[in-house]
């Protein structure tokens, strides 16, 4: 997979791979591998970048759903 750089902006070049890897392969653990970072340093750039992961807020919200079931049982 080839990616269209439109400058050579460091910040703008791992930004697009971070989301590019993030939307291949769905998960933050593959993304990285793709990467060759830990997914703690994917972690740090998703933070670093304002990148919006909806893994992360879908997982927030099924978590909090299986709560209120908990609690509602």
């Amino acid at each position: 997979m080839r990616i269209q750089l439109e400058s050579l902006n460091l910040a703008h070049a791992e930004r697009l791979l971070c989301e590019t890897s993030l939307q291949k392969t769905g998960s933050i653990v593959e993304a990285a591998k793709l990467l060759g970072i830990t997914r703690h340093a994917l972690k740090r750039r998703i933070i670093k970048h304002a990148i919006d992961w909806p893994r992360a807020s879908a997982g927030s919200s099924m978590l909090a759903a299986s709560s209120t079931e908990s609690m509602m049982s």
